[in-house]
């Protein structure tokens, strides 16, 4: 049985590896050089129209903040709707048409957070680089991104009767899991 999954998810497999090796690098003291490498984009960031926009109107920030906060909720409201059916819940939806639809949600609120998680860290910079969490948030975010993309979709584009349950589970909750991680060392900022 473990050999099967072997051959029906190498490249799943392979992918969790990388993602492995690329923690492991990351948390490593070789990432210190690289680190201090963008600062300079950091203090040009400041200077964007972007911003001075974020530091001098306030009210277009926490209109901006808003918006980030709603694509939050969206975000994870399709994280937990899919992921849940995943693992069982909501047995009166049809598993295929509740991922595929919470895909699409997913995607156009990552969009949305992307954009004005831009605007505002243009207008906190300096501010947020010499905050060791939000370096974690962009290391979950990244892994974040590249699971849902790499490993979680490829497994879920599959005829779904085919895949193992208790795969569709484990991957369900190593989702929650990680998305769980980018909410809450996004919310770490806001504490910093």
């Amino acid at each position: 049985m473990i050999f099967s999954l072997i051959l029906n998810y190498r490249k799943t497999l392979c992918s969790g590896l990388f993602f492995v090796v690329l923690v492991s690098f990351l948390f490593s003291e070789s990432i210190t050089s690289s680190h201090l490498a963008v600062l300079p984009i950091f203090e040009w960031m400041e200077t964007t129209w972007f911003g001075v926009a974020g530091k001098t109107w306030g009210a277009l920030f926490a209109v901006v903040q808003a918006g980030h906060l709603i694509g939050l909720g969206v975000l994870g409201g399709s994280v937990i709707a899919s992921d849940g059916r995943l693992l069982g819940l909501f047995k009166g939806l049809p598993m295929r048409l509740v991922v595929d639809r919470c895909h699409s949600i997913f995607t156009w609120s990552l969009g949305l957070l992307v954009a004005t998680g831009v605007f505002m860290a243009c207008g906190v910079a300096i501010k947020i680089y010499y905050m060791p969490v939000y370096w974690y948030k962009m290391l979950a975010l990244a892994l974040g991104v590249l699971f849902v993309f790499f490993i979680r979709k490829p497994i879920v584009d599959r005829d779904l009767d085919k895949v193992s349950p208790w795969l569709l589970r484990l991957l369900a909750l190593s989702s929650i899991m990680i998305w769980f991680t980018v909410a809450a060392t996004g919310r770490w900022i806001g504490f910093s």
